[in-house]
Protein backbone atom coordinates (compact mmCIF):
# COMPACT_ATOMS: atom_id res chain seq x y z
CA UNK A 1 0.00 0.00 0.00
CA UNK A 2 1.26 3.45 -0.49
CA UNK A 3 -0.38 6.28 1.58
CA UNK A 4 -0.42 9.62 0.53
CA UNK A 5 3.37 10.92 0.97
CA UNK A 6 4.10 7.83 -1.45
CA UNK A 7 5.66 5.82 0.85
CA UNK A 8 5.35 2.42 1.31
CA UNK A 9 3.67 1.25 4.48
CA UNK A 10 3.63 -2.17 5.52
CA UNK A 11 0.42 -3.79 7.96
CA UNK A 12 1.31 -6.08 10.01
CA UNK A 13 0.56 -9.83 9.25
CA UNK A 14 0.79 -12.74 11.01
CA UNK A 15 3.44 -14.92 9.55
CA UNK A 16 1.15 -18.53 9.75
CA UNK A 17 -1.75 -16.44 8.34
CA UNK A 18 0.46 -15.49 5.58
CA UNK A 19 2.06 -18.79 5.02
CA UNK A 20 -1.86 -20.60 4.73
CA UNK A 21 -2.95 -17.68 2.15
CA UNK A 22 -0.17 -18.33 0.40
CA UNK A 23 -0.51 -21.96 -0.57
CA UNK A 24 -0.51 -22.63 -4.59
CA UNK A 25 1.82 -19.47 -4.91
CA UNK A 26 5.35 -19.47 -5.84
CA UNK A 27 7.98 -18.25 -2.99
CA UNK A 28 11.29 -17.77 -2.28
CA UNK A 29 12.96 -19.48 1.04
CA UNK A 30 16.68 -18.36 2.15
CA UNK A 31 17.75 -21.36 4.99
CA UNK A 32 20.24 -20.51 7.55
CA UNK A 33 22.90 -22.42 5.32
CA UNK A 34 22.69 -19.40 2.80
CA UNK A 35 21.10 -22.38 0.55
CA UNK A 36 17.80 -21.06 -1.67
CA UNK A 37 14.49 -22.57 -2.36
CA UNK A 38 12.35 -21.53 -5.00
CA UNK A 39 9.03 -23.68 -5.70
CA UNK A 40 4.82 -22.98 -5.32
CA UNK A 41 4.11 -23.64 -1.65
CA UNK A 42 1.81 -26.53 -0.90
CA UNK A 43 1.64 -26.87 2.44
CA UNK A 44 2.80 -25.16 6.03
CA UNK A 45 2.02 -26.36 9.33
CA UNK A 46 2.20 -24.41 13.04
CA UNK A 47 5.78 -25.15 13.17
CA UNK A 48 6.35 -23.50 9.77
CA UNK A 49 7.80 -26.55 7.77
CA UNK A 50 6.99 -26.06 4.40
CA UNK A 51 6.49 -28.60 1.41
CA UNK A 52 7.18 -27.07 -1.67
CA UNK A 53 6.77 -28.49 -5.50
CA UNK A 54 8.52 -27.32 -8.68
CA UNK A 55 11.50 -26.15 -6.63
CA UNK A 56 14.80 -25.22 -7.78
CA UNK A 57 17.70 -25.12 -5.25
CA UNK A 58 20.17 -22.88 -5.31
CA UNK A 59 23.53 -23.32 -3.67
CA UNK A 60 25.40 -20.93 -0.90
CA UNK A 61 27.35 -19.39 -3.64
CA UNK A 62 24.78 -19.91 -6.67
CA UNK A 63 27.40 -21.95 -8.40
CA UNK A 64 24.97 -24.66 -8.29
CA UNK A 65 21.66 -25.50 -9.21
CA UNK A 66 18.75 -28.33 -8.40
CA UNK A 67 15.58 -29.10 -10.35
CA UNK A 68 13.20 -31.51 -7.82
CA UNK A 69 9.77 -32.13 -8.38
CA UNK A 70 9.05 -31.69 -4.52
CA UNK A 71 10.83 -31.02 -1.38
CA UNK A 72 10.42 -30.37 2.60
CA UNK A 73 12.00 -27.71 4.65
CA UNK A 74 12.09 -27.50 8.34
CA UNK A 75 10.19 -24.53 9.87
CA UNK A 76 13.58 -23.90 12.19
CA UNK A 77 15.87 -23.87 9.47
CA UNK A 78 14.41 -20.93 7.57
CA UNK A 79 16.10 -17.36 7.28
CA UNK A 80 13.33 -15.73 5.36
CA UNK A 81 10.45 -16.28 2.79
CA UNK A 82 10.05 -14.09 -0.20
CA UNK A 83 6.28 -13.91 -1.22
CA UNK A 84 5.31 -11.85 -3.79
CA UNK A 85 3.33 -8.91 -3.67
CA UNK A 86 -0.41 -9.76 -4.17
CA UNK A 87 -0.47 -12.50 -1.78
CA UNK A 88 0.86 -9.80 0.60
CA UNK A 89 -2.92 -7.97 -0.83
CA UNK A 90 -4.73 -10.96 -0.63
CA UNK A 91 -3.63 -11.58 3.02
CA UNK A 92 -4.26 -7.72 3.95
CA UNK A 93 -7.97 -8.72 2.25
CA UNK A 94 -8.84 -11.57 4.26
CA UNK A 95 -7.98 -10.22 7.74
CA UNK A 96 -10.25 -7.26 6.53
CA UNK A 97 -13.35 -9.63 5.96
CA UNK A 98 -12.97 -11.63 9.03
CA UNK A 99 -12.76 -8.56 11.50
CA UNK A 100 -16.05 -7.61 9.59
CA UNK A 101 -17.51 -10.96 10.02
CA UNK A 102 -16.68 -10.79 13.61
CA UNK A 103 -17.52 -7.02 13.80
CA UNK A 104 -21.39 -8.32 12.47
CA UNK A 105 -21.70 -11.06 14.78
CA UNK A 106 -20.97 -9.18 17.87
CA UNK A 107 -23.64 -6.77 17.08
CA UNK A 108 -26.08 -9.89 16.98
CA UNK A 109 -25.23 -11.49 19.90
CA UNK A 110 -26.23 -8.53 21.85
CA UNK A 111 -25.47 -7.10 25.31
CA UNK A 112 -27.38 -8.32 28.09
CA UNK A 113 -26.10 -10.26 31.01
CA UNK A 114 -26.93 -13.49 29.59
CA UNK A 115 -28.43 -16.51 31.44
CA UNK A 116 -26.00 -17.14 34.19
CA UNK A 117 -23.52 -20.04 34.96
CA UNK A 118 -26.16 -22.86 36.65
CA UNK A 119 -26.14 -23.23 40.00
CA UNK A 120 -22.93 -24.80 40.47
CA UNK A 121 -20.62 -21.68 39.65
CA UNK A 122 -22.37 -18.56 39.40
CA UNK A 123 -21.35 -15.67 41.42
CA UNK A 124 -19.31 -16.87 44.52
CA UNK A 125 -18.46 -19.98 42.42
CA UNK A 126 -18.32 -23.80 44.84
CA UNK A 127 -18.41 -22.37 48.17
CA UNK A 128 -19.61 -23.80 51.77
CA UNK A 129 -18.30 -27.62 50.50
CA UNK A 130 -17.45 -29.54 53.79
CA UNK A 131 -15.18 -32.38 54.15
CA UNK A 132 -17.46 -35.08 52.12
CA UNK A 133 -17.35 -32.94 48.47
CA UNK A 134 -20.04 -30.83 46.90
CA UNK A 135 -22.48 -34.74 46.70
CA UNK A 136 -21.51 -36.02 49.29
CA UNK A 137 -25.02 -37.04 51.51
CA UNK A 138 -22.75 -37.51 54.94
CA UNK A 139 -22.45 -33.62 55.89
CA UNK A 140 -19.67 -32.52 58.46
CA UNK A 141 -19.97 -35.45 61.26
CA UNK A 142 -19.36 -38.76 61.26
CA UNK A 143 -22.50 -41.21 60.15
CA UNK A 144 -23.39 -43.14 57.57
CA UNK A 145 -24.53 -42.64 54.02
CA UNK A 146 -27.93 -42.37 55.47
CA UNK A 147 -29.20 -38.09 54.63
CA UNK A 148 -28.62 -35.96 57.85
CA UNK A 149 -26.22 -38.13 58.70
CA UNK A 150 -26.27 -39.51 62.39
CA UNK A 151 -25.07 -43.42 64.07
CA UNK A 152 -26.24 -46.52 61.79
CA UNK A 153 -27.06 -48.72 65.15
CA UNK A 154 -29.18 -45.44 66.67
CA UNK A 155 -27.75 -45.89 69.40
CA UNK A 156 -27.78 -42.90 71.81
CA UNK A 157 -24.73 -41.48 73.26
Amino acid sequence: FLNYFGLRLYIMVLPLSLLRSAQGHPMMVELKNGDTYNGHLVNCDSWMNLNLREVVCTSREGDKFWRMPECYIRGNTIKYLRIPEDVMNLVKEEDADLKNARVKARGRMGRGRGRGRGRMFGRGGNRGVGRGGHHSNRGRGRGSNVRGGGRSDNKKL
